[in-house]
Formats: structure tokens, C-alpha cells, sequence
């Protein structure tokens, strides 16, 4: 990822925009934040963000002519946010905080400033206010142009003085009934001017005008054809004095920049009103009617009511939806950043490492996303990059890579045809975790299919997913080769699944090979059981490698209602369903966020669950919520008990996917196929709760034996001549596992097992 790059996703993460409120603000005041402080009864914060872009917040506040209450979301919902009365209910308890600005020491130049409206007092006070030494001229014999024209009930002339006269008071010279002409203004000695004069007044610089009658002005800079002069106010635009404020705020900006000789374009994106991009879903949001204030302006209760009545908008679509991205506090722009910065990393820590690993890479993010950025492919991609530049640890995924080498071992793997030809028409691939999980429906699902496809042939192995979700693109390519090299082989078969994870992995590296799922097989050819019966209603929920994946999905509820399963959609359902926390090697990583996944999305419904993936199975009833595979529902028997057996654990479904190869061979070929390995003659005696140990701990039974075989065998090991106990080590890869074991007739009693990464410089026995 570089800088390119990481702006791109910065960019297409929407959450740091402005609310529409302040985006159609052209002073941009913190609406979001000043509501947020009166909900909570703190009207002196909110006081103080107004302060903070207004300089007369009381003569706002009674003629605004408030631009953020066409964009307010919740206009639609309610009413929008009464913006103006909030600010005045602030304004009445707490105007008397208004203190003295800091003003920069004096510089030597000097602003001319033509017109003493709210633009040009604006603009006087934030030169002022930067050290500029600031004169203006007023052709009346009083300050604020157009404000005097308001009713007194709604701005009393007492307003008016005392707001203005904070802003002359920080030293700004100022002539009245003056009216300044060509020929006057040449004597003056000014570097910059400032004309805030209104619409009719006379053109004391004779500037060019265009056929309109206006004068020439760079609206975004507010400079005329005479560059040290700027113009600005109801001299460009309709009466507004809010936008009056907003134009001698930026010209002010623009004759600061052109004083100290500087760009007066550079880095000046949104200033005044703009669209924002920030979007808030509104879809859920109960309608609450406007809280009205009195005539005299809100009381404290009212104000609260009224304030607590903003939506507060930002996005956080992904992160309401992602446990992985609320659980880190944050939201993508940010999460991006770090990613970033953990790339850069050259000597120390990678504190970010866990995170990047811990996304299961599901995509949901990018359905609910209104910009479609995908932090999956975001953390994807940087796993890769990690690997291939040596800054991914090994221990990350090796656990995952292991299995998936076990998966695909000779031992394991097989590749038969139906009848001993060399070709088929289909083959079968039902995936590597359906092997481990539930070994006998393989071949019962190989018969059902059979019955209806041609020359149907059987491979069994794992399809790389592994690899592909831990950055491992070597590996996975690797995968994919071998798997098309057999392909290949056996005349280009059309692929049957029982994984929609396999799906996703031969659709993206292996796009020309035609596949179809088990599930679509028995709706076309009427295969599921005419009826079936559950004692409630399932919840259907979809693997989130399903997404997209209408074909499948569909053919799972036809499946249903052929077998006269009473079911319902989950709310977040098809192309919104949530992961369950297996995908993207996120177990692994941070297996307490996983069990946050499982219990969020169990929680969703109280009904039982239904699902086509062994994975999503397995986890949610881990997590204690009843769960059937569709296929308990096709082959199994005593339902209500299949819907809460615990998964397998580890060295189980490796055992499992032993047994799957043994039986699929005696269907296929009608020979025994037994395997064993040496290591497998050392039999164990393990409590349940060791077995507990070895699981949390990601050791495998096999790795135990595989220790007392080289300790048996090797004479390498400690005797603890207290206990009795032997304690022994090996090897077998990147891992060194540790067993403290004693003998008991035949079988070896396991006490404690652990694994660590070091290497041992020296041997004892």
C-alpha cells in the first residue's frame, strides 16, 4: 500500500465528513456539537461552539436565514432541528462568556475596509484580529447596513450595538458618514481594500463590469480585477447575513494571503456552503415532531427535548453491522491509517498486527457501505503485502496452513471417478470441513447426486481458502495449480459444491470452471426428502460466502418448503447476512472477538438456525444456539439433538477427514482402505478437560503422539523422579511441542501439553 493508495481508501470512507448541517453553513457551525451539549443540559459548551465561527452570535441567531435546516435529515422524520432558536436559548444564558480574542501583534500593513454591514465587520474583525491595522468607512452615521431594517421584535437596535460594538472595540478605526469616491480614495494610504458596501452603492475604484452590471470578483477568493481589492456581501448575493458573515470571513482570509504574499487558492476545499458526501441512513428513525418554542425563546426543559431530537449524523453503517470494526473503537478512515502507518514499521512492534488479522474478510462492510469500501479486500491485501515483504509472523496462520497441508496430504486427499475411467462428466468436491465436521453424509451425498449426474467422480482436499485469507498467494496459487492440473485430467468436469467458501475461491483464481451447488442439483432434479419434520421454525442463515450467490441461496429455500420446513429470514439475511466469525482465518487471530461475532448473530432471533455451511454450523452451536445443517435435514435422524452437538474439535476433524477418504474409497472401489501411521499406535489417555487444554492451545492429539513416538523411540526426554512424569519435545515444523506424559499399561496418561517458537541449542535425555 502506498501513499496513492492509502488516500484512495482514506477517501472513500465518508465518516469524517460534515453533517449537512454544517456543510450548508457557510460559517460551518458544529451544529452536530452544539446539539450534542444541550441534549445533555450543557448549554455553556454550546455557547461556546457557536462562539467559536460566529462573532455576533445573538444577530445570527434572530436573522438567520438558517441554509442547514433545508439539509437536515430529519426533516423528513419530524421536522428539521430548530438551529436558530437552540442558538438564541444558548445565547440568553450564557452571552456574558464572550471575552476579549487574542489579537497578534501589530503588523505595518494596512486594510481599507468600504462598508460597515456584517461583511465588512466580519472581515474587520479577523484582520484585526491577525495584527492588521484596520480602517473603516461607513456613509451612514451608525454600523450594520441592512440589520436596522429587521423588525425590533425580532432584532432590537440594542442587539445590534452591543454586538458590534465588541468588534470596533479591539481597535478598529472607524469613520462614519463618509462616502468614498475615486478621487477619495486614491489619498487614503491602503494595501488591501475590502468592499463590503451592498448591492446600489457607488464604485469608489471604478472597476471593470461585465454586461450584467456586476463587478468582476473571484467568487471563491472574493479578489477583483484590481488584485489588492476584494468585494464580497449582498454587493454578489441575495441579503443574507449569514452568508454576509461567511464572505468577510474568507475574504479576509484571501487578503491576509495576499498581504504575506501567498497562494490565495491553496488548500481552501469547502470553505462557505458545499454538498457533504456524508450520508445517514435514516430508514430506522422514528418520527419526533419539532418541540416549539415559546415566544420568548426555549426554556431549559424544552431545549433539552428539542436538542435531543438531532440524529447526530455521521455513517458507521459498517461498524453498526461489524463486530470486527466496532470492537477496535473506531471506523475504516482511521483503521486504513494505522494499517498504513503498521506497513512503515521498520524496527519496532507491529502493534496493529492483530487487527489486521482478525477481520474474517466477509464483505458486509462493502454491501452496507454507501461508497463500497471493503475493508476485507483493504486487510486482504495488506496480509499479502505482509508476506511477501517478511513482515507477517509465521505464528499468525500457520495453525490454519496446517490444516489445510493436512487437508491436501496424501494421506487425506483423493481423486476418484465413478466407474476407474480416466475422465468424468462432474465431480464432486464437498470441501474440507464438511469432511471434518460430518464424514458419514459424503457418501450418502455422493449417492443422491449420482442418482441424477452422469459419470460423477469425487476429489477430496481443501480448496486453498486458507492460503488465500492468510496473504499466502504463492501457497494459494500453488493450490489452485494442483487443483487444475487434476481438472484437467479428468476432461474439464463441471464442479458440484458444498461450500460456497470453495465457491468463492475456483470463482475468483479459476473463473472457467463451471460450478454449481449440491443444493441446486436436488431442487432441479426434485431430490430432497418429500417431508421432514422440526418442532419450530428455522432461521435461515446464509454463510456470508453466499453473498451474491442467488442461485444457492435460492435453491436452499425451495429445498425447505419442498421438505415442509417451517422457516423465516434473519434480518440481516442473503446479501446482508452477517459471518460467523470462521472466514478469514479470524479464529485464529482473536478468537474472543469471534465468540463477539457468534453471540451477536445468534442473538439476532430466537429461533433455531438453519444453514448450508459446516463452519456456521459448528460455531453457533458451539456458542450454544441450536443449529442444523441442511443436510441434518436430508439425511439425519433425531433432529432436535443434531441442532445442539457440539462441533469436532481439532484432532477430531482430522480424524474425520481420514474416515471420509476411507469410506468414500469402500463406496466407490468396494476395497478397505484402513491408514494408519506409526505415531498412531501410541494410544492416549486424556481427560476432558486436557482435551479442553489441547483445543484452546491449537495442539492436536496427533502432535502429542507424535512427541511420544520421538521420545519413545529417540531416548530424548526428562524423568521427574518425584512424579514419575516424562517430559518430552519435538519438532516437526516451524512449532516445538511439549508433552508431560506417563505410561499406564498400554495408553500414555497426558498431563500437560504447551507449544512455543525457539530454537533448543543443546539436547538433554
Amino acid at each position: 500500500m502506498d501513499q496513492t493508495r492509502l488516500r484512495e481508501l482514506e477517501d472513500q470512507c465518508i465518516q469524517e465528513c460534515a453533517p449537512p448541517c454544517a456543510a450548508h453553513c457557510p460559517v460551518h457551525v458544529d451544529v452536530r456539537a452544539l446539539t450534542s451539549a444541550i441534549a445533555t443540559g450543557d448549554f455553556q459548551t454550546a455557547f461556546k461552539t457557536l462562539y467559536k465561527t460566529v462573532p455576533f452570535p445573538e444577530i445570527i441567531a434572530r436573522t438567520c436565514n438558517q441554509p442547514c435546516q433545508a439539509a437536515c435529515y430529519r426533516k423528513s422524520v419530524g421536522g428539521d432541528i430548530q438551529v436558530a432558536a437552540l442558538e438564541l436559548a444558548c445565547i440568553q444564558r450564557y452571552d456574558h462568556l464572550i471575552t476579549k480574542p487574542m489579537l497578534l501583534p501589530q503588523k505595518d500593513a494596512r486594510v481599507l475596509i468600504i462598508g460597515g454591514g456584517l461583511s465588512g465587520l466580519t472581515a474587520a474583525f479577523e484582520l484585526v484580529k491577525k495584527g492588521y491595522q484596520v480602517a473603516l468607512y461607513e456613509r451612514e452615521n451608525r454600523l450594520g447596513g441592512r440589520l436596522w431594517s429587521y423588525n425590533e421584535d425580532q432584532l432590537h437596535g440594542e442587539v445590534i450595538h452591543r454586538e458590534i460594538e465588541r468588534i470596533i472595540d479591539l481597535g478598529i478605526e472607524v469613520h462614519f458618514n463618509t462616502e468614498l469616491t475615486p478621487a477619495s480614495v486614491s489619498s487614503l494610504q491602503f494595501d488591501a481594500c475590502y468592499l463590503g458596501t451592498g448591492a446600489g452603492a457607488s464604485n469608489p475604484f471604478n472597476l471593470l463590469t461585465n454586461p450584467n452590471h456586476s463587478l468582476q470578483v473571484n467568487t471563491d477568493t472574493f479578489q477583483t480585477s484590481q488584485a489588492n481589492v476584494f468585494a464580497g456581501g449582498s454587493l454578489l448575493r441575495p441579503p443574507s447575513t449569514i452568508f454576509s458573515v461567511s464572505d468577510g470571513r474568507r475574504a479576509a482570509i484571501s487578503i491576509d494571503r495576499f498581504l504575506q504574499n501567498v497562494s490565495l487558492t491553496a488548500s481552501r476545499v469547502n470553505e462557505g456552503a458545499y454538498n457533504t458526501r456524508l450520508i445517514t441512513n435514516i430508514s430506522k428513525v422514528d418520527s419526533v415532531e419539532i418541540v416549539p418554542p415559546a415566544p420568548t425563546g426555549y426554556s431549559v426543559a424544552d431545549a433539552i427535548a428539542e436538542a435531543n431530537r438531532c440524529l447526530q449524523c455521521d455513517c458507521m453503517e459498517c461498524v453498526k453491522v461489524c463486530e470486527y470494526l466496532k470492537h477496535y473503537g473506531s471506523y475504516p478512515r482511521k483503521y486504513v491509517r494505522e494499517i498504513y502507518n503498521n506497513l512503515s514499521i521498520i524496527m519496532r512492534t507491529r502493534t496493529s498486527n492483530k487487527m489486521i488479522n482478525s477481520c474474517t474478510l466477509c464483505g458486509l462492510c462493502e454491501e452496507v457501505c454507501p461508497t463500497d469500501l471493503n475493508m476485507g479486500v483493504v486487510n486482504n491485501e495488506v496480509r499479502q503485502t505482509m508476506v511477501k515483504t517478511g513482515k507477517m509472523p509465521p505464528s499468525a496462520h500457520d495453525f490454519a496452513l496446517r490444516d489445510m497441508a493436512f487437508s491436501n496430504d496424501a494421506r487425506v486427499a483423493l481423486n476418484l471417478t465413478a466407474d476407474g475411467s480416466e475422465t468424468c462428466d462432474y465431480l464432486f468436491f464437498p470441501g474440507c470441513q464438511l469432511s471434518a465436521s460430518n464424514p458419514e453424509y459424503i457418501p450418502k451425498l455422493y449417492q443422491s447426486l449420482a442418482s441424477v449426474l452422469p459419470k460423477l467422480g469425487v476429489m477430496l482436499r481443501c480448496c486453498g481458502a486458507p492460503a488465500d485469507w492468510s496473504g499466502e498467494q504463492e501457497l494459494f496459487a500453488q493450490t489452485m495449480l494442483e487443483f487444475k492440473t487434476q481438472w484437467l485430467a479428468l476432461g474439464k468436469p463441471k464442479l458440484v459444491l458444498a461450500c460456497t467458501s470453495c465457491l468463492r475461491m475456483f470463482s475468483t483464481a479459476l473463473p472457467e470452471i463451471e460450478t454449481l451447488s449440491a443444493w441446486q442439483v436436488f431442487e432441479a432434479h426434485t431430490l430432497f426428502p418429500a417431508s421432514r419434520q422440526y418442532s419450530r421454525s428455522l432461521a435461515i442463515h446464509d454463510p456470508c460466502t453466499s453473498r451474491y450467490v442467488d442461485k444457492w441461496q435460492d435453491a436452499v429455500r425451495t429445498g425447505l418448503d419442498a421438505m415442509g420446513i417451517t422457516h423465516h429470514e434473519l434480518e440481516m439475511s442473503r446479501d446482508l447476512t452477517e459471518c460467523c466469525g470462521y472466514g478469514g482465518v479470524a479464529w485464529l487471530a482473536h478468537p474472543e472477538l469471534v465468540q463477539d461475532i457468534l453471540k451477536r448473530r445468534a442473538s439476532e432471533d430466537e429461533a433455531d438456525y438453519l444453514t448450508y455451511c459446516v463452519m456456521c454450523r459448528d460455531l453457533l452451536a458451539g456458542q450454544g444456539k441450536p443449529t442444523l445443517h441442511l443436510l441434518d435435514l436430508i439425511f439425519g435422524e433425531n433432529l432436535d439433538q443434531l441442532a445442539r452437538r457440539k462441533g469436532p474439535d481439532y484432532s477430531q476433524r482430522h480424524e474425520n477427514r481420514l474416515r471420509a477418504k476411507e469410506k468414500m474409497i469402500k463406496l466407490i472401489t468396494g476395497k478397505e482402505h484402513p491408514m494408519t501411521e506409526s505415531y498412531e499406535r501410541y494410544t492416549l489417555l486424556l481427560t476432558p478437560e486436557m482435551r479442553v487444554t489441547l483445543e484452546e492451545r491449537l495442539i492436536l492429539v496427533e502432535d502429542v503422539q507424535k512427541v511420544i513416538e520421538f521420545a519413545e523411540t529417540s531416548g530424548e526426554s526428562f524423568k521427574n523422579q518425584q512424579t514419575g512424569h516424562t517430559l518430552a519435545f519435538f519438532k516437526p515444523n516451524l512449532i516445538t511441542y511439549w508433552v508431560e506424559f506417563s505410561r499406564e499399561g498400554d495408553a500414555w496418561r497426558v498431563h500437560n501439553a504447551y507449544s512455543h517458537r525457539m530454537e533448543l541449542e543443546g539436547r538433554a535425555s
